[in-house]
């Protein structure tokens, strides 16, 4: 199943499977029940209706994947024959039972088609969960997955229809469909045999069925009474019940049109004919029907003549569909000219013809130095699919950069790019550049992105949304335990790496190789350069990953060169046993270690290390100095949290209850400490403190602090803090200066922005001075400097204006730097000096030469 098209299509198949189903079986039934002189009631005919109404078309299917057909069209052919299998049996067992003599009143038909279906849907999600969770401890080992396949699903069909009295069919859908949303299941190749495994079991199971339908529907024409007297009446019932089957198709059709239009990727006239055409009747309506054979034989409810006039019909129904309908599909779909190439596709098979010549040609080369008697007339007579191909082609062509395709070709070409995008990406899982819960979002983006493939690439915008943590996961990381979060948030941003490493390494396989095929296209122009930007969103990710959490990415890297080693190892082990060099013994003996070893990287991937609490605290600037006695005594205080992108660590004017210390990540002031809105928010990188100002100043907090990243905050409670104020001996001194840059990032964003941590840090160190003022002491600041008032209070001596920490008091850069700088500064005068008078003990901080 291809999963993506059958969601898109899943309303369409739903309303052909479900009410289709229904509309058709009363259809049938009511026809069969009018037209026909075999005296049944309605009960039988809505049985015969019910076996009838469930459509096969396997030919037309195989049909129209090898004519290249409209993939939605294909899709919703096989998947209204998948759905209304399962829906037509519910039907079926209704109707069989009440002629039967069961009865059935309208509450107890409901449930009884709810329990059929709904509950047939649950077990087969139940089986699919429970095989997916038994296959995780399975690793490379394709015969357990076809036991465990097979085991599975007959046990889920015995279970459904026998136990619960539920559709058996529905619930192997159900199944299916599971397994088929798991695409990291299997590996590539146990995949492929997987596959070609079932379509064995179908080809050998479909066979018997008619094989066993022959025979029975001869023995049956012999014991029907009369049958030889009718003969001539009884084919021509045949040929009615055919053309009823084909009128109750377009009704069913023609009702839904509207819907079936609307829905998923639309239908439009064309297509529906080809799905009206399309409803042959197969081995799902034979099985049926033999079931009614085998239980005939009571003339109070089924007699044999009856049950043998049901295989009758319905064995020469699938004989006319197939024989009809199955023979002239091609011819519809040539007439509406669904199966003709267009412009690009046509460049598509220069290409390949290209190709095929120039291998030809190199071939000829090899063999011409040989000492062969052949004739190359012959060998070359045998080649026509290059007969047609100009030997001084040039590949590929040169166009001008104007050469543009219309809207469809367009589309084709993207189409290619993509589908070259999701060969790399398998070629990158198998490499093992990318991990088994990624494949699939990496999947789903290219499917998403042919959809869209007409509007431009975007299976970049589809992974974007994939990369963003739930809006969920800031409650469940506040009420989580710390390791069950921390383990969440690392798989994810883990992740989130594989996902964008591969998606730039497939776009730049993906890019050449449209290069190769178009050469200089304008349209290939377009799309390379739609793939360049995208490309570079995809940098971005990386690079802000890279600066909070570069552990993540050395894991990622770790993981993938252990993976790269691993399998050269599997290969050169490969290439000595073709050798003959080891014995088979040695061999298998080393390739069990091998796949010890993959097995191990595929279970316990290599684990992020982080930063230990002790060693964050006892390399920052601030504590080095500290002695380990006190330094411990923060490692008891303190408490490490894991927060995700969005997580509020405080908000303005709530109390003070702790210092945050950025260990990993970053996070942005969202509220400034003034009456009005800074346009530019502060952006606090590792390293940091904040709310160690407050804690000095005994302020609660002055802004909002939301993480803009994955985070890794420690803790530290207010009391460490006021503890080291007591400890003397400078201590005080390197909290003020180092609350400093807190308040300078915070006062002038845009001044600071763009200054790294540590070259922040760097200028407060070297070029700033820190002075206290006492009480009614009238100082001076230069406008050539930024002076930051950390505490106190002042009054400007020219406006009389009170300024009240924290504040920047004025200067000339600061005005030409700051658009919102007037607003901020308080008293600027006329020359390059500001007086003010201090009302409150203040504490000053002067930045020189801010802009060298």
């Amino acid at each position: 199943m291809e999963v993506h098209q059958i969601k898109k299509c899943m309303a369409q198949m739903l309303l052909l499977a479900g009410p289709g189903v229904l509309i058709s079986t009363v259809l049938i039934g009511a026809a069969v029940k009018l037209a026909f002189p075999y005296d049944w009631n309605w009960k039988t005919s809505l049985l015969l209706g019910a076996i009838l109404s469930a459509t096969d078309p396997v030919a037309v299917v195989a049909l129209l994947k090898d004519l290249g057909a409209s993939k939605k069209l294909s899709t919703i052919v096989e998947g209204e024959s998948m759905m209304n299998d399962g829906a037509a049996i519910v039907v079926y067992q209704l109707f069989y039972r009440m002629v039967l003599g069961k009865s059935f009143g309208w509450v107890a038909v409901l449930e009884y088609l709810a329990q059929g279906s709904l509950g047939a849907v649950i077990i087969g999600l139940v089986f699919g969960m429970a095989s997916l969770f038994w296959l995780r401890f399975v690793y490379n080992d394709t015969l357990i997955d076809f036991s465990l396949a097979l085991t599975v699903s007959y046990i889920a069909y015995y279970t459904a229809q026998e136990q619960a009295e539920a559709s058996g069919i529905l619930t192997l859908v159900a199944l299916g469909m599971v397994f088929a949303m798991s695409k990291d299941t299997h590996t590539a190749g146990g995949k492929q045999s997987l596959h070609e495994f079932w379509e064995m079991i179908a080809y050998i199971a479909n066979t018997l069925i008619f094989i066993l339908s022959g025979v029975i529907i001869a023995q049956s024409i012999f014991s029907i009474r009369n049958f030889d007297d009718n003969t001539g009446r009884s084919w021509g019932y045949i040929f009615l019940i055919y053309i009823i089957l084909q009128v109750s198709r377009a009704i069913v059709v023609f009702v839904f049109y509207p819907a079936l239009r609307y829905f998923g990727y639309g239908l439009n006239w064309k297509e529906a004919t080809i799905v009206i055409w399309s409803g042959l009747r197969g081995a799902v309506g034979l099985a049926l029907s033999l079931s009614v054979k085998s239980a005939s034989g009571d003339p109070k409810y089924l007699s044999a003549e009856t049950g043998a006039m049901f295989v009758f019909l319905t064995g020469g129904s699938v004989l006319l569909t197939l024989i009809i309908n199955g023979s002239t599909a091609q011819l519809l779909l040539s007439l509406f000219g669904m199966d003709a190439l267009s412009k690009s596709e046509e460049t598509m098979v220069n290409y390949a013809k290209h190709q095929l010549l120039r291998k030809a040609e190199e071939f000829s080369r090899i063999c011409s130095g040989r000492d062969n008697p052949f004739d190359w007339i012959t060998v070359g007579g045998y080649a026509t699919c290059i007969k047609d191909v100009c030997e001084d082609t040039i590949w590929p062509p040169c166009t001008t950069n104007n050469s543009y395709l219309d809207i469809d070709d367009m589309k084709t070409m993207r189409v290619c790019f993509l589908k070259a995008t999701r060969e790399a990406y398998w070629s990158t899982f198998n490499e093992g550049r990318t991990t088994e819960s990624t494949i699939s979002v990496l999947m789903e983006s290219v499917d998403e992105a042919i959809d869209l493939a007409t509007q431009g690439l975007h299976d970049w915008n589809y992974i974007s949304t994939r990369l963003k943590f739930p809006g969920y996961c800031k409650f469940f990381t506040n009420v989580c335990p710390p390791r069950l979060t921390r383990w969440f948030v690392l798989k994810k941003l883990q992740d989130s790496c594989h996902i964008c490493s591969a998606f730039i390494h497939a776009h730049r396989i993906a890019r050449q190789l449209l290069l190769d095929y178009t050469g200089d296209n304008g349209n290939a122009a377009i799309v390379i350069a739609e793939s360049e930007a995208e490309e570079l969103e995809a940098r971005k990710f990386l690079e802000s990953v890279k600066n909070s959490m570069p552990e993540i990415l050395h894991q990622a890297e770790s993981r993938q060169v252990t993976f790269s080693m691993l399998k050269c190892l599997d290969e050169c082990l490969n290439d000595m046993e073709k050798e003959g060099i080891l014995t088979e013994k040695v061999v298998l003996h080393i390739h069990d270690l091998l796949q010890n070893d993959l097995e191990k990287l595929s279970r316990s991937p290599p684990s992020v290390r982080f930063p230990k609490l002790g060693d964050v605290i006892s390399i920052h600037p601030l504590f080095l100095n500290l002695s380990p006695a006190i330094r411990y005594d923060l490692e008891r205080s303190s408490k490490v949290i894991l927060k995700t992108p969005g997580c509020t660590l405080y908000t303005k004017g709530s109390k003070l209850t702790s210092v945050w210390l950025i260990g990993n990540g970053s996070v942005t002031s969202k509220r400034s400490p003034f009456p009005f809105h800074c346009p530019v928010d502060s952006t606090y990188a590792r390293g940091s403190i904040l709310g160690l100002y407050e804690a000095l100043v005994g302020k609660p907090y002055l802004c909002d602090m939301v993480t803009n990243s994955v985070a890794l905050c420690i803790k530290i409670k207010l009391e460490s803090i006021i503890s080291l104020l007591a400890q003397g001996n400078g201590v005080e001194e390197l909290l003020w200066k180092e609350c400093t840059i807190a308040v300078a990032k915070l006062l002038a964003p845009d001044m600071f922005k763009k200054f790294s941590m540590q070259e922040v840090r760097g200028i407060v160190d070297e070029r700033s001075v820190m002075n206290t003022f006492s009480s009614q002491e009238i100082i001076e600041t230069s406008h050539h400097s930024i002076n930051f008032l950390l505490s106190g209070c002042l009054r400007d001596q020219t406006t009389e204006q009170l300024i009240e920490c924290p504040a920047i008091l004025p200067c000339s850069i600061l005005n030409e730097s700051v658009p919102y700088a007037r607003a901020n500064v308080m008293g600027e005068s006329s020359g390059s000096y500001s007086k003010y008078k201090v009302v409150k003990e203040a504490r000053i901080v002067r930045v020189d030469n801010i802009s060298a």
